[in-house]
């Protein structure tokens, strides 16, 4: 069944018609799924985790939410990440690229494969490739955009390269603060340590994130890991 609006819009009905009419949230989200036509919400967000891994990940992301997308190398986390973009943008919001990994045009490139044929949608996602991404870049390049505008960061662990650049720690904290306080969404390209593959696991978890110096991963409230085709989203805090 099709939506009357993206379904981060409908959170949003919802938010304001339970501040506005001093409704518990879950009630006013049940009453928005009935109006979609849908006996509750549950059934609602259930309907939309049918749908591809992307479209399934950007359904259940909350305005302020950090996003960890993590996965060991060509196993898919770069093309989920990037399509989650195309289809943020699709849904009309403002959609952002920090690669510290690919040139513009290698990043324009992938992205133009995953858009709609005979669409400029990929177009809108906005793309920074400079050797300054750190916090205070992506702050400085975000502020003042409403919330629920997207963000994917390539890749967390390439953010304290540069000792001129505050710790990893510091900056995760930083962005974390900024996300909760406009309702912008972040979501972090992450490396898997390589030991995951020696332990039989048939995803990696929290626990196997590659940190070469001390990062809370608490920060993160919403995780996606990625192996052999497979992709399992979960709530972190």
């Amino acid at each position: 069944m099709k939506l009357s609006a993206p379904i981060f819009q409908l959170k949003r009905r919802a938010k304001l018609m339970a501040r506005s009419n001093s409704l518990p949230l879950n009630e006013a989200l049940d009453h928005v799924a009935r109006e979609e036509g849908f006996a509750r919400w549950s059934l609602l967000s259930a309907s939309m985790s049918a749908g591809p891994p992307s479209e399934t990940v950007l359904s259940q992301l909350d305005d302020g939410d950090l996003l960890l997308i993590a996965g060991r190398p060509g196993h898919g986390k770069t093309k989920l990440s990037l399509q989650l973009l195309v289809d943020a943008a699709r849904d009309g919001r403002k959609a952002f690229l920090f690669t510290l990994e690919f040139t513009e045009q290698q990043a324009r490139n992938h992205l133009q494969t995953l858009g709609v044929p005979s669409s400029n949608i990929a177009e809108a996602v906005q793309i920074f490739t400079s050797d300054q991404i750190s916090a205070e870049y992506i702050i400085q390049h975000m502020s003042g955009l409403e919330a629920g505008a997207i963000a994917v960061i390539d890749f967390l662990q390439l953010l304290d390269q540069q000792r001129s650049k505050p710790v990893l720690s510091e900056q995760l904290q930083t962005l974390g603060d900024f996300a909760k306080h406009t309702g912008i969404i972040l979501g972090f390209i992450s490396q898997i340590d390589r030991s995951f593959e020696a332990e039989g696991k048939r995803l990696p978890d929290i626990r196997d994130v590659r940190l070469p110096n001390f990062v809370d991963l608490g920060l993160f409230s919403k995780a996606c890991f990625l192996h052999n085709g497979e992709a399992q989203f979960q709530n972190v805090a």
